[in-house]
């Protein structure tokens, strides 16, 4: 008797394992076995390269249907049911109708829908799901290998081998990347990545509003136009489909048995390919873009070239020259070029230029029944609106024509032999073997001259700059240099109210700032006033006009013009409607508005602007006073740097200088300043540091800490990442929803920022490349600078040699 009860025991056991194993490790889901995340129920694809079920982000407790790859120690979602409604608990059911139709529902309450799978065709009988071994799931007839409904249809942020990008033109589908809103939130958020259907289609990056933010270009028969890149690519198998029905690109993989995906990344805006690495168990970006300036769309203009690797990057095509040229000087080319000779659609000819990406193609026309580049220019040639035209396919012998009837927009050149050949149409003047000579002579004694030219002013400017005080100066040398625009006080006076109270937004170290409102057009500004008895004022004032206006960056506040008048001195900037960082970052109320994401985004901003400082604005620039107080946030909460006051320029190769005269801001100044009167770009590394690391815990660096055994904020951080219990100090405002991985890798890039000898600190550059790629590597740090208990510092004070001459002025914050 009790063998026949162990028996059945036996029996029941193995069927109930085999139950629980179907259900965690099957792949087809049927209308009468739902699938519920209470029961922890999964599929798995055929070769178990994938799984589907529900799921939470990192940093998250929500739950959404997802896919993801199976066995791998990174949890790596590739596609999300329910991204922009997730469940709150395990309460989650996935379920197939008797119509083919999935369902994502509560499944406490069965008849709120939190997302469902769109098809205008339903399953007669007999549906099933499936997941199969690409990756896809998919819902048909049982005994049909036809689909009605699939996931590869309606990506998210992920694209997986044998996924289509492009469009249905049939039913309007389009089948377009988008990216998560943060790492624990899969939301649909700015970034896209698509085909657009204009003119010889081509592949978008989008930003917010669905700006172009990087243009792959049209497909050339052998690859993308702006990819070139893809000649070399080993792991994706890329090609271009266009037909009366579809439009789309499409990448295989040429090992199924490799892990990789092409994503779009949330904070970076960059397209990345990436493979898993099974021994360093983890994701490897193989390629992104976009990859350099060169690659933001229309960067030089219409008519201008960008070169990734000359400085300045941005050049006309021959035959044009710059329609601002004082905008080109500093470097901000976006106006583009005009043309040095009008055409006349009888004598024209045409110039080739090589190595390119080709122009913008969302205006052009192609006609594909074309053979030869004879037929292409003698078309060109009798259409007079054509201004240039270029190869269609270059894939063997090469056939069809691409015509440009609009400005040419968006061109890069290319090293070595990679790129197209443009043939754009120029005036007969303009090809004139002569007339080409004596325009490079020409532009060659321009540009002559102008360098002499600022040479000769730029030493007038440092002789007038020791000898002026006096207000009629001060006005002078703001007009020889720059000529921002002059507004007159009356106007300031009527926009802010006579300077009243209430439009009072705070107090400088070198006076008030005012909010005022322009009447002629109600454009609300920002007024910094100078106070009248501080003759730093005047160096500063005069520093600033003449600094800020020639830099352009949209990370950094923009100078709207001047007042000198009577005894006023007055700067007028754009208005930040969040104000400052410090009056947020510190308010335990006003914080809570804080999460991570615009953490992540301000700290991101700030580290863009100090790149473009040191290294592509038109002069390397030193700020010397990055704090939060000098850090303004838009009304989108974009950080803006400001005060421009102290900062030093430098031309050529210098990189450093030294003073006598400290100036700062205590905590924000780094050891070989406050010691030795040093500056150098690594310097502002040191401020952003101390930045990033307030801006995660919200306390100042300078602040009293509860701690007695720690002098300062980067003192305490570093003995709890010793100790592995740094996100102890993240502020509490931020929540629980935030990437806990994102956190330590900003915690561990302000540590090296603040480390005690500069050439141990990064640059800015490996500092937004730490930040935009999840798998660049980020060093361990060192012990920081100023990292020392109470007690040792007197110590050290004791034994400091106080034969330095250095004046150290410390201004506390603003």
């Amino acid at each position: 008797m009790s063998g026949a009860i162990n028996t059945l025991f036996l029996v029941n056991l193995l069927i109930t394992a085999s139950l629980f194993i179907l259900s965690v490790a099957g792949n087809t889901l049927i209308p009468s076995h739902p699938l519920l995340d209470a029961d922890g129920a999964s599929l798995i694809s055929p070769g178990g390269m994938f799984q589907l079920g529900f799921f939470s982000p990192v940093g998250s407790g929500n739950r959404y249907l997802g896919i993801w790859f199976h066995n791998i120690s990174v949890q790596t979602v590739v596609w999300v049911a329910n991204r922009r409604f997730p469940l709150r608990d395990r309460s989650g059911r996935l379920s197939l109708t008797p119509n083919g139709t999935l369902l994502v529902t509560n499944d406490a309450d069965d008849s709120t829908i939190l997302w469902s799978s769109s098809t205008s065709s339903m399953v007669v009988g007999n549906p099933v799901a499936q997941l199969l071994h690409d990756g896809n799931f998919v819902v048909g007839h049982e005994t049909s290998s036809s689909w009605t409904w699939q996931s590869f249809d309606f990506p998210t942020d992920t694209l997986l081998s044998g996924m289509k990008l492009g469009w249905n033109l049939t039913s309007g589908l389009n089948r377009l990347l988008t990216s998560w809103a943060s790492p624990g939130d899969p939301a649909p958020n700015n970034f896209s990545f698509g085909v657009d259907l204009n003119g010889d289609r081509q592949v978008f990056i989008w930003g917010e509003g669905m700006m172009p933010v990087w243009r792959a270009g049209p497909w050339t028969g052998r690859r993308y136009t702006g990819v070139p890149e893809m000649d070399a690519e080993d792991l994706f198998d890329l090609s271009f489909v266009e037909s009366t029905d579809e439009v789309y690109g499409i990448a295989r993989l040429r090992d199924p048995s490799t892990r990789a995906r092409m994503v779009i990344n949330q904070t970076a805006g960059q397209i990345q390919s990436l493979v898993w690495i099974e021994g360093r168990n983890e994701w490897t970006v193989r390629t992104f873009a976009p990859r350099d300036q060169c690659d933001r769309v229309a960067a030089c203009g219409a008519y201008g070239i960008c070169y990734p690797d000359q400085v300045p990057s941005c050049a006309c095509l021959r035959g044009f020259y710059p329609a601002n040229p004082r905008n080109w000087e500093l470097r901000a080319a976006s106006d583009g070029c005009l043309r040095r000779t009008e055409l006349d659609c009888a004598t024209d000819g045409f110039v080739k230029q090589s190595s390119i990406k080709l122009p913008d193609t969302s205006r052009s026309t192609v006609d594909r029944t074309m053979q030869s580049l004879d037929d292409c220019r003698a078309m060109c040639s009798r259409n007079c609106s054509c201004t240039g035209f270029a190869q269609a396919n270059i894939s063997g012998s090469g056939s069809g024509c691409i015509f440009w009837t609009a400005d040419l927009n968006d061109i890069k050149a290319y090293s070595g032999e990679v790129g197209q050949d443009l043939y754009v149409k120029l005036a007969a003047a303009d090809l004139d073997a002569e007339s080409s000579r004596s325009t490079k002579l020409y532009i060659g004694l321009t540009v002559a001259a102008s360098f002499a030219a600022t040479l000769v002013v730029a030493s007038l400017a440092r002789c007038i700059c020791k000898m002026r005080r006096k207000k009629h100066l001060i006005r002078e040398e703001i007009k020889d240099d720059m000529n921002p625009p002059l507004f007159y006080l009356s106007t300031i006076v009527d926009a802010t109210g006579n300077f009243s109270v209430e439009n009072k937004l705070g107090e400088g170290g070198f006076g008030p700032v005012y909010k005022g409102i322009l009447k002629d057009r109600g454009e609300a500004i920002a007024v910094k006033r100078l106070s009248k008895t501080s003759e730093q004022g005047v160096d500063e004032f005069e520093n600033e006009v003449k600094l800020i206006a020639k830099l352009q960056h949209r990370s950094l506040v923009q100078l709207l013009g001047y007042c000198i008048e009577e005894d006023e001195r007055m700067l007028i900037y754009e208005y930040m409607s969040n104000g400052s960082l410090d009056s947020l970052l510190f308010d335990k109320d006003k914080n809570k508005i804080l999460d991570w994401e615009k953490r992540y985004n301000i700290i991101l901003g700030i580290a863009r602007g100090v790149l473009y400082l040191h290294h592509d604005s038109r002069f390397r620039i030193i700020h010397r006073d990055l704090k939060a107080s000098n850090i303004l946030l838009d009304k989108h909460m974009n950080s803006k740097i400001s005060d421009f006051g102290m900062a030093k320029v430098f031309g050529g190769d210098e990189f450093a200088g030294r003073t006598k005269r400290v100036m700062g801001t205590y905590g924000y100044m780094s050891p070989e300043y406050v010691v030795n009167g040093r500056y150098s770009i690594k310097s502002d590394v040191y401020s952003f540091g101390v930045l990033t690391l307030e801006i995660i815990t919200s306390k100042r660096n300078n602040g009293v800490h509860n701690s007695r055994e720690h002098l300062n904020l980067i003192d305490h951080i570093w003995s709890l990442w010793k100790e592995g219990k740094v996100l102890d100090l993240v502020d509490e405002a931020i929540g629980h929803s935030f990437s806990m991985a994102g956190v330590l890798k900003c915690i561990n890039i302000g540590l090296l920022c603040v480390e005690e000898r500069p050439e141990d600190r990064p640059t800015m550059s490996s500092i937004l490349l730490m930040l935009n790629n999840d798998s660049a590597q980020v060093p361990q740090p060192k012990q920081p600078a100023f990292s020392f208990s109470r007690d040792k510092l007197k110590t050290k004070t004791d034994q400091e040699d106080h034969g330095n001459n250095v004046t150290i002025t410390i201004l506390e914050p603003r």
